[in-house]
């Protein structure tokens, strides 16, 4: 009788319009396995979408994982299948057992599995995600009015399972992470986390990009609650979190989302459509309105219950361009005859839409590698809805210049110009993530040309160049100390590097550039306003020098760049500035307490009423070569602050420990 009763109540006619309409929001709170109370009884309730099934049951350690115990019931024409099972409780093991149309059983993890037994075990585990207290009410309450775009974000990138190991050489906890990565993170002077997917993933080597439970935080470094506790400590600490999120594609596991109920279901009938060959996963098809659902309960889902401050979106052209990325001989078009996902695009505006009516203060950052147009604008505007994108252009560009001999540069200086036609099209984040330093690209610093000093004499120009560019920022794991050797995923970052004196040098100089940058509101209070933006000299090739101005909102709140990738010193060089009076160097990448040759300007600098560059005055500096100068208008609080010939010292940026609310 109780299971009856419910039938008729739950889910509600409304809710399921909403899922099969492609528009159900919270489906997490419908679908999957909760623990609850009807007529009196404790219990479970379950509730999986499987139309094409012919009969399914739920299966698990309570039932010895015999099918004909509790078989589920078909609501009506939706192709649900529901099941209360009284006196259940948190822990148990389970599964969906299908028969499929075509005569097979198989056995299903749930698709809104809030928890998985940890790898190589599939079952999904009974969770109660209730039960954890946030203590972040205020970063919240912040975070509502936050100003994305008018503030500094310097995002670190992490993979869990390589940062660090233990000392057995087993994977860091979400808790143990928590008392020691996001004290890193605030020593170096990041404002936010990345993290590469945490959603629960069978292979190791995936890093979390083939996924099968989007609901389940991975049991690999403990419990759902276990990663909330982490999430809130760096709430706590003044510390954003972002997680990666793969809605492109899903892995084809056999206890997963493939061919769920015997048909293709979360992907395409279309094996062209449906087959991503280069990644031996299946696409997912935003043909069907309940895989939009799906998808987007589940973007809501880490917003609502794990309180995560935004999104990095992976793949964003494989899901706009239905070629890309296509190793088939067959080329797919849409009903237009064009090679655009049509359905993909529209998921992808009302995902936008949706989150932010609810949340208008997070990120939703897109990895989109193409030149599709209006990616990090309003829909309403004709846009994606995206609030940033990366700019992997940009990144490609710098990287490919960097790389090159010394002699070479001044035959190749657009690369370093070229991202100036389109800096202001969109939102960019400039992102030096894990894909730069993987299958043999080589870390940043073995990228760099020359001898070892001048290897990280690049590094550090590269660094310079990268943060005082118009862009938010990105750096992937063991980039701030200059590890080596490129990211090797199955150990733990080179940390025996700080024992030498060049890593930990590199180090100081990317803390001092951080807390600079996060301190010096000229280089981020109008990233993505052209009035924030002035080019002294693009043009000298020859030396391979470039100048410019980033301008804060404020008359007079300004900082001029010198950036000279050649590996000449130039003394007594003009540069054109737009004011008369006295000028304090106020960073130097050149400087010795950062591993430099102390090429600095170590006295104020008159400029003198003589037009230069396009300027009404001018002045003549040391440029180091190699290296990246900023140069300031003197001022009394600017004088005060300048130590050690331009350098701040660390100690006057680095907030010991944890900042609090």
């Amino acid at each position: 009788m109780a299971t009856d009763l419910v039938l008729t109540s739950f889910p509600s006619e409304f809710d399921l319009y909403l899922f099969h309409e492609g528009t159900l929001y919270e489906g997490y709170n419908m679908f999957g396995a909760h623990l609850t109370e009807i007529d009196g009884t404790q219990g479970v309730r379950f509730l999986v979408w499987a139309p094409n099934a012919l009969k399914v049951s739920v299966v698990g350690d309570f039932n010895e994982w015999n099918g004909s115990n509790h078989e589920m019931k078909r609501m009506g024409n939706s192709g649900t299948w529901f099941l209360f099972i009284p006196n259940l409780t948190e822990g148990a093991l389970y599964k969906y057992e299908i028969h499929t149309p075509y005569g097979e059983t198989m056995l299903k993890s749930d698709p809104f599995a809030f928890y998985s037994e940890k790898r190589p075990n599939t079952a999904s585990v009974i969770y109660d995600l209730k039960k954890y207290e946030w203590k972040d009410k205020s970063w919240m309450e912040k975070r509502k009015k936050k100003d994305v775009y008018h503030e500094p974000m310097l995002v670190y990138e992490v993979h869990l399972g390589s940062w660090r190991k233990n000392p057995e050489g087993e994977f860091y906890t979400y808790k143990e992470l928590a008392a020691t990565l996001i004290d890193h993170v605030i020593q170096s002077g990041f404002t936010h986390i990345e993290i590469l997917p945490v959603m629960e993933h069978p292979f190791d080597r995936s890093w979390g990009y083939q996924v099968t439970g989007y609901y389940s935080a991975t049991s690999r470094y403990g419990s759902p609650e276990d990663l909330m506790y982490f999430i809130d400590q760096c709430h706590q600490s003044n510390i954003g979190v972002i997680l990666d999120w793969v809605p492109v594609h899903f892995c084809k596991d056999a206890h997963g989302l493939g061919r769920f109920d015997g048909t293709p279901l979360y992907e395409s009938i279309d094996p062209l459509k449906a087959e991503r060959p280069n990644w031996g996963t299946y696409n997912f098809d935003f043909e069907k309105p309940e895989v939009q659902s799906f998808l987007l309960s589940n973007a809501m889902f880490w917003l609502d219950v794990f309180h995560i401050d935004g999104f990095r979106i992976d793949a964003v052209s494989s899901m706009i361009y239905l070629n890309h990325d296509n190793q088939m001989n067959t080329t797919i078009k849409n009903k237009h005859g064009g090679e655009e996902n049509l359905e993909a695009i529209q998921f992808i505006k009302l995902l936008n839409e949706t989150v932010f009516q609810k949340y208008p203060g997070i990120l939703m950052m897109a990895e989109e590698a193409t030149a599709y147009p209006l990616v990090s604008k309003p829909t309403f505007a004709g846009g994606l809805g995206f609030n940033y994108k990366w700019n992997m252009g940009w990144v490609n560009d710098i990287l490919r210049y960097m790389q090159l001999d010394m002699r070479e540069r001044k035959y190749h200086h657009d690369l370093l110009t070229f991202s100036f036609l389109y800096t202001f099209s969109e939102n960019f984040v400039l992102s030096f993530s894990h894909d730069e330093v993987v299958y043999g690209k080589r870390s940043l610093l073995n990228k760099m040309p020359g001898t070892y000093e001048q290897k990280f004499a690049n590094l550090r120009l590269l660094y310079g160049y990268y943060i005082t560019h118009p862009g938010k920022k990105l750096l992937f794991m063991g980039s701030e100390f200059a590890q080596f050797d490129e990211w090797k995923d199955l150990t733990e970052l080179d940390w025996k590097l700080f024992d030498y004196e060049s890593h930990s040098q590199f180090y100081h100089y990317l803390v001092c550039l951080n807390y600079f940058y996060k301190n010096v509101s000229c280089l981020w209070r109008l990233d993505h306003e052209p009035e924030g933006f002035e080019w002294v000299d693009p043009n000298n090739k020859t030396q391979s020098i470039i100048v410019f101005i980033r301008k804060g909102k404020r008359k007079g709140d300004y900082c001029i760049v010198v950036c000279n990738f050649s590996d000449s010193q130039y003394e007594g060089f003009r540069i054109g500035v737009p004011s008369y009076g006295n000028y304090l160097e106020v960073f130097n990448s050149d400087d010795r307490s950062f591993g430099g040759s102390g090429q600095c300007n170590k006295q104020l600098i008159q400029a003198e009423k003589a037009p230069y560059h396009n300027q009404p005055c001018s002045m003549e500096i040391t440029v180091p070569s190699l290296g990246m100068a900023i140069f300031m208008k003197e001022t009394k609080k600017r004088r005060k602050d300048v130590m050690d010939y331009g350098i701040k010292k660390m100690d006057s940026y680095v907030v010991s420990g944890r900042t609090g609310n």
